[in-house]
């Protein structure tokens, strides 16, 4: 197996197309063509991780967080990320990484989090805009079926939790071709044909366009294939940031706590007033997820999880929701779980490895 397999399962389960502008997914360190001898999955990158991948014969590390998030002027050895890299190379370690796109999955991080406090009714908290656009595109009626099925196997026509949808009416279309054609129906510099048509409609998410267009092309007859792409400005409820979904018991603010606690592992929580009421509808975000806390309020959450909280910021609850911050480290630390279980499906008797190193870089004294 390659390196670039083990991306492209992980590229096809969270496309890059997907991540923050100030994120650098993907391929960080090494050759894509190289054989791999073993993956290792990480958080973070760090001398100690790269270390271990050696010491148990692993060539690639996965990882949640990239390694280098801007461009490197020299590469010296002054900082970790300089001294990774260097590593890397001279051990022939390749490094990847799958962020914000995977954060922003309705499968991903978030999702990762909900599973482990046993959401039910999980929806996305704040739906990404602009990642659809709507295909159509004018078909004979003896080829329309074909035409559609091929463009739902490339992906198109995924609405949320429905696939193959599609919206079809009959028509006629006109043509002359010009002289030097070759039309599938009359002649090239001969009279206007009339033929009975179907005008597919179907939606198609961004990262599949290019598959989508290449199925359609391919499966049509017409020499000219018309068609109209039009970017759209829905919302995409299957793409955006953080999680939303209820409890299937509501519990008092306190024995949430001790819950959340105990179910994410994490040593403290960081929170605001309690507000003398239950807790059951829980909104929450992986990382450093301050930005979502209207939608959290929107989404009449009674308690936001996440991690990064400013000070200041805890003020922005109002009383209107209780802020949660269990800590970036703790509310991504699962993350690891979503590449293993994604690589091994794929490759079940291929060595993906879990690290054993806790990489997070804040401590607690008590």
């Amino acid at each position: 197996m390659l390196v670039k397999e083990i991306i492209e399962t992980i590229e096809a389960f969270a496309p890059p197309a997907y991540q923050e502008s100030y994120d650098n997914a993907g391929l960080q360190v090494g050759n894509t063509e190289d054989a791999v001898t073993g993956v290792l999955i990480t958080l973070d990158v760090t001398e100690a991780i790269l270390d271990e991948a050696i010491e148990r014969g692993c060539n690639l590390i996965v990882a949640h967080h990239p390694l280098i998030f801007s461009g490197l002027k020299r590469i010296s050895g002054r900082t970790y990320v300089e001294r990774v890299v260097q590593k890397a190379i001279k051990n022939d370690i390749s490094i990847c990484s799958a962020h914000t796109n995977l954060d922003n999955m309705s499968y991903g991080v978030s999702a990762k989090i909900a599973e482990k406090l046993g959401l039910i009714n999980t929806s996305v908290l704040a739906p990404r805009a602009n990642t659809l656009s709507k295909l159509y595109t004018y078909v004979p009626v003896a080829v329309a079926d074909k035409v559609r099925e091929a463009m739902f196997a490339a992906g198109a026509g995924h609405i949320s939790n429905y696939k193959e949808c599609s919206f079809n009416t009959d028509g006629t279309g006109t043509f002359r071709g010009e002289a030097g054609t070759h039309p599938a129906i009359g002649q090239g510099g001969g009279k206007r044909e009339q033929v009975q048509e179907v005008k597919i409609e179907v939606l198609v998410q961004q990262h599949l366009q290019g598959r989508v267009l290449k199925a359609l092309f391919d499966n049509h007859i017409y020499e000219e294939v018309a068609y109209e792409l039009i970017p759209l400005a829905n919302t995409n409820q299957n793409i955006g940031a953080g999680m939303v979904g209820n409890l299937p018991e509501a519990m008092t603010e306190t024995d949430f706590m001790a819950y959340l606690k105990r179910q994410m592992k994490t040593d403290c929580i960081r929170h605001t007033k309690l507000l003398s009421g239950n807790i059951k509808k829980v909104a929450l975000c992986g990382g450093s997820g301050s930005f979502l806390l209207k939608d959290a309020i929107r989404a009449g959450a009674d308690v936001f999880v996440t991690g990064d909280f400013k000070y200041h910021q805890f003020f922005d609850a109002e009383a209107k929701i209780i802020i949660a911050d269990i800590g970036h480290y703790e509310s991504e630390q699962f993350t690891s779980e979503i590449f293993e279980s994604l690589l091994k499906e794929k490759f079940p008797t291929f060595a993906i490895l879990l690290s054993n190193l806790n990489t997070n870089p804040v401590k607690y004294y008590y």
